[in-house]
């Protein structure tokens, strides 16, 4: 690339960034991004996908956690259920049509739209995937538990995938949430929610059992607590730091980070007499 500076990030110049990142043809990556952070972008945050899909091409996937728009939380009832009277009105999850969630900012949204891209059935826990294993990574993704075996993030583990945080704050590595279900931990958050699915005729109501992923799953865990596992597994030498356009990247490798997390989570969490 050339010394010169311009007024636009481009394209070309995130691909090589990520690629000295540590992103190789043939990877899967779950990309977590700030995308303010990257700088002025030349045609804006589509080619920070395209960036991701160069870097990883050929034969790569480009991932992204979209969980989903839904925002009828405070309408439910103490055992999670949506009232009759507001059954009617509370749009269904369509996994083809439902926007991601926009608390996870500008990507997942970006990606989900892409052309040929794929979302996982599961609302709270679904990812979209661009890419050649994209149909593997978002299929039968299971809808209680949807952070734990068979669903995406495992699969991400165990293909040898990585994760790229372009600009956004460490608290954001979704994958955290697969290591606080593997992790043996005494009294875990369960929540059980009514979630409408949208059906071949009419709207379908199925209650979806799952860790509470809103908030640390244990008590005595600090609401940002991913970042600090995030912060000791790169002091310990772990993960890849560089630029991406004017943004903090980070790389890390999705299998040690999990196995990183679990640990730290046994040991961080006191065990009962």
């Amino acid at each position: 690339m050339s010394s010169v500076k311009t007024p636009f990030v481009t394209r070309a110049q995130l691909a090589d960034d990520l690629r000295a990142l540590g992103l190789q043809p043939g990877d899967a990556v779950l990309a977590h991004g700030g995308l303010s952070k990257v700088g002025r972008m030349l045609n804006g945050p589509d080619i920070v996908i395209g960036a991701l899909l160069d870097a990883v091409s050929p034969a790569g996937t480009v991932l992204a956690y979209t969980d989903w728009d839904a925002r009828y939380d405070e309408l439910l009832t103490p055992d999670g259920r949506v009232p009759e009277h507001w059954r009617p009105h509370v749009p269904p999850f369509d996994r083809r049509a439902s926007r991601a969630a926009r608390d996870n900012g500008a990507l997942p949204e970006f990606l989900r739209t892409w052309p040929n891209a794929r979302r996982s059935a599961n609302p709270g826990a679904s990812v979209a995937a661009v890419g050649e294993q994209a149909d593997w990574f978002t299929d039968d993704h299971p809808l209680d538990y949807g952070y734990g075996p068979d669903a995406p993030l495992a699969k991400l583990v165990e293909t040898g995938g990585k994760v790229a945080v372009i600009g956004a704050p460490w608290d954001t590595v979704t994958l955290l949430h697969h290591a606080e279900h593997l992790a043996d931990l005494p009294h875990k958050r369960v929540i059980r929610t009514e979630v409408p699915f949208v059906g071949e005729r009419d709207t379908e109501w199925r209650i979806i059992e799952e860790f509470d992923t809103s908030r640390p799953v244990v008590d005595g865990l600090s609401d940002d607590y991913f970042a600090g596992i995030v912060r000791e597994f790169v002091d310990a030498g772990n993960g890849s730091r560089g630029p991406v356009g004017g943004a903090e990247g980070l790389l890390l490798d999705a299998a040690a980070i999990t196995e990183f997390g679990v640990g730290w989570l046994e040991r961080h969490v006191p065990r009962e007499e």
